[in-house]
Protein backbone atom coordinates (compact mmCIF):
# COMPACT_ATOMS: atom_id res chain seq x y z
CA UNK A 1 0.00 0.00 0.00
CA UNK A 2 1.12 3.16 -0.44
CA UNK A 3 1.38 6.97 1.77
CA UNK A 4 -2.09 8.07 0.19
CA UNK A 5 -3.77 4.76 0.80
CA UNK A 6 -2.64 4.42 4.54
CA UNK A 7 -3.40 7.91 5.45
CA UNK A 8 -6.68 7.82 4.05
CA UNK A 9 -7.23 4.40 6.24
CA UNK A 10 -6.33 6.27 9.15
CA UNK A 11 -8.32 8.70 8.82
CA UNK A 12 -11.31 6.74 7.92
CA UNK A 13 -10.56 4.43 11.17
CA UNK A 14 -9.79 7.46 13.08
CA UNK A 15 -13.24 9.10 11.93
CA UNK A 16 -14.83 6.06 13.25
CA UNK A 17 -13.35 5.18 16.41
CA UNK A 18 -12.94 9.39 17.99
CA UNK A 19 -16.39 10.72 16.01
CA UNK A 20 -18.94 8.89 18.89
CA UNK A 21 -15.81 10.21 21.77
CA UNK A 22 -15.78 13.79 20.41
CA UNK A 23 -19.94 13.73 20.56
CA UNK A 24 -19.87 12.93 24.11
CA UNK A 25 -17.31 15.68 25.19
CA UNK A 26 -19.48 19.02 25.59
CA UNK A 27 -16.44 20.91 27.47
CA UNK A 28 -14.40 21.58 24.11
CA UNK A 29 -17.62 23.75 22.98
CA UNK A 30 -17.68 25.46 26.41
CA UNK A 31 -13.83 26.27 26.05
CA UNK A 32 -14.15 26.89 22.39
CA UNK A 33 -17.13 29.74 23.35
CA UNK A 34 -18.95 28.66 20.31
CA UNK A 35 -22.64 26.80 20.34
CA UNK A 36 -22.60 23.87 18.60
CA UNK A 37 -18.55 23.99 18.43
CA UNK A 38 -17.54 19.78 18.14
CA UNK A 39 -14.28 18.65 17.05
CA UNK A 40 -16.17 15.38 15.35
CA UNK A 41 -17.05 17.86 12.67
CA UNK A 42 -13.67 18.63 12.04
CA UNK A 43 -12.94 14.86 11.86
CA UNK A 44 -15.55 14.00 9.29
CA UNK A 45 -14.73 16.80 6.80
CA UNK A 46 -10.82 16.14 7.44
CA UNK A 47 -11.50 12.25 6.58
CA UNK A 48 -13.84 13.47 3.74
CA UNK A 49 -11.39 15.67 2.28
CA UNK A 50 -8.79 12.61 2.24
CA UNK A 51 -11.50 9.97 1.00
CA UNK A 52 -11.85 12.92 -2.02
CA UNK A 53 -8.28 13.00 -2.72
CA UNK A 54 -7.41 9.47 -2.44
CA UNK A 55 -10.37 8.74 -5.03
CA UNK A 56 -9.51 11.44 -7.38
CA UNK A 57 -5.52 10.14 -7.37
CA UNK A 58 -6.64 6.82 -7.76
CA UNK A 59 -9.05 7.01 -11.26
CA UNK A 60 -6.28 10.28 -12.49
CA UNK A 61 -3.44 6.94 -12.14
CA UNK A 62 -5.58 4.51 -13.85
CA UNK A 63 -6.41 6.87 -16.89
CA UNK A 64 -3.03 8.01 -17.18
CA UNK A 65 -2.59 4.22 -17.56
CA UNK A 66 -4.78 3.69 -19.83
CA UNK A 67 -3.78 6.14 -22.29
CA UNK A 68 -0.13 4.97 -21.83
CA UNK A 69 -0.84 1.99 -22.54
CA UNK A 70 -3.32 2.23 -25.53
CA UNK A 71 -0.66 4.57 -26.74
CA UNK A 72 1.56 1.83 -27.02
CA UNK A 73 -0.28 -0.91 -27.88
CA UNK A 74 -3.45 0.80 -30.20
CA UNK A 75 -4.94 -2.47 -30.96
CA UNK A 76 -6.13 -3.44 -27.93
CA UNK A 77 -7.68 0.10 -26.66
CA UNK A 78 -11.46 -1.60 -26.14
CA UNK A 79 -10.18 -4.05 -23.45
CA UNK A 80 -7.76 -1.71 -21.62
CA UNK A 81 -11.00 1.11 -21.92
CA UNK A 82 -13.22 -1.40 -20.62
CA UNK A 83 -10.93 -2.08 -17.25
CA UNK A 84 -10.32 1.41 -17.24
CA UNK A 85 -13.63 2.13 -16.54
CA UNK A 86 -14.91 -0.89 -14.46
CA UNK A 87 -11.92 0.46 -12.17
CA UNK A 88 -12.94 3.80 -12.00
CA UNK A 89 -16.83 2.28 -11.24
CA UNK A 90 -15.17 0.56 -8.74
CA UNK A 91 -13.22 3.28 -6.88
CA UNK A 92 -15.89 5.58 -7.19
CA UNK A 93 -18.18 3.05 -5.16
CA UNK A 94 -15.57 2.50 -2.53
CA UNK A 95 -15.07 6.59 -2.53
CA UNK A 96 -19.31 7.09 -1.89
CA UNK A 97 -19.19 4.21 0.74
CA UNK A 98 -16.51 6.22 2.93
CA UNK A 99 -18.11 9.49 1.89
CA UNK A 100 -21.25 7.76 3.84
CA UNK A 101 -19.57 6.43 6.42
CA UNK A 102 -18.34 9.96 7.50
CA UNK A 103 -21.80 11.93 6.85
CA UNK A 104 -23.06 8.95 9.39
CA UNK A 105 -20.40 9.11 11.74
CA UNK A 106 -21.06 12.86 12.37
CA UNK A 107 -24.75 12.40 12.60
CA UNK A 108 -24.78 9.17 15.30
Amino acid sequence: MNRLTKIVALCFVLTLVASPAFAQNDTIAEKAGQEGFSLHFLGGAFSAGLIILGASYGISKIGSCAVESIARQPEAAGSVQTAMIVSAALIEGATFFGLLVCLLSLYS
